[in-house]
């Protein structure tokens, strides 16, 4: 095993690692809400903008070539696609929020019925493969790229787990964090194992990019949530500022 395999399993295993043992950071989990969450969201939101959608730019080239299409054309089916990801997630989220609805008008209390249950943790599931497999076939695969996406995606995990956890806490802590967790390591291996083209793994960063950015703001965004705008742009302008340093590192 190389050592780059070793880095991206050790980072697969802190992925998993953090959906396992979330549910012990309870003191994060209040209103008004907890700043460092809200600072998770912004570094994540940024890794985005700053990282994943520039990196899009040099997969129109695969895009093109695979399917025959000028550049512009390209472009647009990149983004498509991270919209397709942001969309993706927002009908999961209304999903549940009727499902909610239906169980207390039948009396069942606050409840998600149990198909919208599976469908939850199967949709992020499908999420954490992607994000795991895409830790062994990325552009850059330096020391400070990766560790710029596993900085990124570990918050983005922790604000995303919240949700889901409160969502439905019994069956996160029963199975469904293990599933998520198994999810990243499945994904791992799967980049070990297979190569995919290039058109592949550029469709794959487009839907995770707009997935992770769904995920985030669903969760700053509410109301009733109260979060906090100082920590998240705080996280925002701080991972910037990472990013920016790292890609003069790199292009000086």
């Amino acid at each position: 095993m190389s050592q780059v395999s070793i880095v991206t399993l050790l980072m697969a295993l802190a992925f998993a690692g953090t959906h396992i043992f979330i549910g012990r950071l309870d003191f994060l989990d209040r209103t008004p809400r907890n700043g460092w969450l809200s600072f998770a969201g912004g570094t994540a939101v940024a890794y985005v903008f700053l990282h994943i959608l520039p990196e899009l730019g040099g997969h129109r080239t695969a895009f093109a070539e695979a399917i025959s299409m000028g550049p512009e054309l390209a472009e647009t089916l990149v983004n498509s696609l991270a919209l397709l990801g942001l969309s993706s997630f927002y009908a999961l989220e209304r999903a549940i929020k009727i499902s909610r609805s239906r169980s207390r008008q039948m009396g069942e209390g606050d409840r998600i019925e149990s198909h919208m249950l599976w469908l939850h943790i199967g949709s992020f599931s499908l999420l954490n493969v992607m994000i795991g497999y895409l830790l062994s076939h990325r552009e850059d695969m330096s020391a400070g790229g990766l560790a710029l996406y596993f900085i990124a995606m570990a918050l983005h995990f922790a604000t995303a787990d919240f949700g889901m956890r409160r969502d439905h806490v019994k069956a996160y802590d029963a199975y469904g964090r293990w599933i998520i967790a198994g999810a990243v390591m499945l994904g791992w291996l799967m980049g070990m194992l297979i190569e995919l083209p290039g058109i592949a793994v550029g469709g794959l960063f487009a839907f995770v990019a707009g997935g992770v950015v769904l995920n985030v703001m669903k969760e700053e965004l509410p109301e009733d949530r109260q979060s906090r705008f100082w920590p998240f742009a705080a996280g925002a302008i701080i991972y910037s500022a990472l990013v920016i340093g790292e890609t003069m590192l790199v292009t000086g």
